[in-house]
């Protein structure tokens, strides 16, 4: 890392030098230290020669000492003793099925232990201190004697569903627990290539239920519906929406799912809040295909070439070949892998989204646009200048501290008040922090059916071409 980081000690050099003299765009809005992460990051995922997707898997996958003011309790959900839980996916999935977006076989996925993190704030402890040498039970007894309120966060964490884990997103998990006074519980889902689509959705309803109605060997109290809200960031916004869309879809087909012997419902969360969720894995908005569309932002756009270089591995290209890591080509633009392709959102809970400048931005709206025109009670927020889930990352930023702020005033709400929460539309100025209403119809001058049309355009062509869709 040392190395890498001298390397681009010429690059960081000319930002600095730019943002000091206000010549830069971004000196405009943002302060330098964003302006030299978001700098770093960007040259880190465009590199003259690329990593294979096994080396890249690999390095953002390590587990890491815990240490400090945080309590993870790990726990793993076994397999229930029936298949109805997967066959409940599988039977909406087909009911989603359009002969005219989506054809071919859907994959079944293996039913095996989805592995949690039970994450909570840990008050007493230094910065260096490391969790006590006691049972993953005890852990979670001593987590629970911090939390002060029921509310308790589905976290899925992002990646582009082949990247992280949920080591990697411990320090924003531990955030929410602290600012909720709850808890939360951080979901290892399986990544692709390996496992792709439904293969995350299916782990990320097995969590549902474990919190919901816990396995026989769990040592957590049954959660109430009303106090859960999913929560994702990037492809982990686009699993707590999935597994929305999949909770929506069960309750219409009216499907009761056998777990443990018992019949039970499929309730709704109380809310699901998303930070740049990634809604289109098909990667179709312009956005993607424009040179410096978005020169506040650290994703690159896609340059085939990229893609023709990376080296294959074991894991990539897959056999048989497909265009996208995440799902197999007649899949990609199935309304549960690509969100933008829902016929209805109606019925859902409140949702909270916020996007940067970025280029998901694009996506983002339209899909604010189609939650919004199907009555969803959404808090959509755009901050200028921001990049990819830069909440995340750029925690000293103004508007970084602002956006999780509202974050945790969205779940508050849902928990305490759902129905005070209303739609609304928001950018937010930099740097000024300046509110701004927005109108949900004028966020985009594209109509979603054209929109949906290009979804399909990407996603056609078979698997002759092998393209790297997973940088996010």
């Amino acid at each position: 890392m040392l190395l890498l980081l001298l390397s681009k000690v010429p690059l960081l050099t000319r930002v600095a030098i730019l943002h000091v003299l206000k010549l830069s765009e971004q000196s405009q809005y943002v302060d330098l230290q964003s302006n030299l992460v978001v700098s770093f990051m960007r040259a880190l995922l465009t590199p003259a020669n690329p990593h294979s997707i096994s080396y890249t898997q690999k390095l953002t996958t390590r587990n890491a000492e815990i240490k400090g003011r945080i309590w993870v309790s790990l726990y793993a959900s076994p397999p229930p003793p029936e298949t109805d839980i997967r066959d409940s996916l599988l039977r909406a999935m087909e009911s989603m099925r359009d002969a005219n977006l989506t054809g071919g076989n859907t994959r079944v996925p293996e039913l095996t232990s989805v592995e949690g993190e039970w994450t909570g704030y840990r008050a007493a402890a230094s910065k260096k201190d490391p969790l006590p040498n006691i049972s993953e039970s005890a852990k979670y007894h001593e987590l629970m004697k911090e939390c002060k309120e029921p509310t308790t966060v589905l976290y899925f964490h992002g990646g582009a569903y082949y990247l992280c884990d949920p080591a990697t997103h411990r320090p924003i998990v531990k955030k929410l627990a602290k600012m909720t006074k709850g808890r939360c519980y951080s979901v290892r889902y399986r990544l692709a290539p390996q496992h792709p689509f439904p293969s995350a959705l299916l782990d990320a309803l097995v969590s549902y239920f474990t919190l919901l109605y816990p396995p026989p060997d769990a040592y957590h109290e049954a959660v109430e519906p009303e106090h859960i809200v999913f929560a994702g960031d990037s492809a982990g916004g686009n699993l707590a929406l999935a597994l929305l869309q999949l909770v929506l879809q069960l309750r219409r087909l009216d499907i009761d799912i056998q777990w443990y012997g018992e019949k039970r419902k499929v309730p709704l969360p109380a809310g699901v809040s998303c930070v740049s969720p990634w809604v289109d894995i098909t990667q179709s908005s312009p956005s993607w295909h424009v040179e410096d569309a978005h020169p506040y932002d650290y994703l690159p756009r896609i340059r085939p070439d990229f893609e023709a270089r990376v080296p294959p591995c074991e894991i990539w290209p897959a056999n048989p070949p497909r265009k996208f890591i995440y799902a197999d080509n007649d899949l990609a633009v199935h309304p549960l892998a690509t969100l933008i392709m829902n016929r209805s959102w109606e019925g859902s809970p409140p949702v909270w989204m916020c996007t940067g400048w970025e280029i998901l931005s694009y996506e983002n709206k339209a899909f604010a646009m189609k939650l919004f025109a199907d009555g969803v009670p959404l808090v959509f927020e755009e901050y200028e200048a921001m990049p990819h889930v830069f909440p995340l990352f750029l925690t000293r930023a103004p508007s970084s501290r602002l956006c999780v702020e509202s974050w945790i005033r969205f779940i508050r709400r849902a928990i305490e008040n759902p129905k005070s929460i209303e739609a609304s539309a928001t950018t937010i100025k930099a740097p000024t922090l300046e509110e701004v209403p927005l109108n949900f119809d004028e966020l985009l001058e594209d109509k979603l059916e054209d929109i949906q049309a290009s979804v399909l355009k990407r996603a056609g062509g078979g698997a002759k071409k092998t393209e790297v869709a997973a940088r996010l």
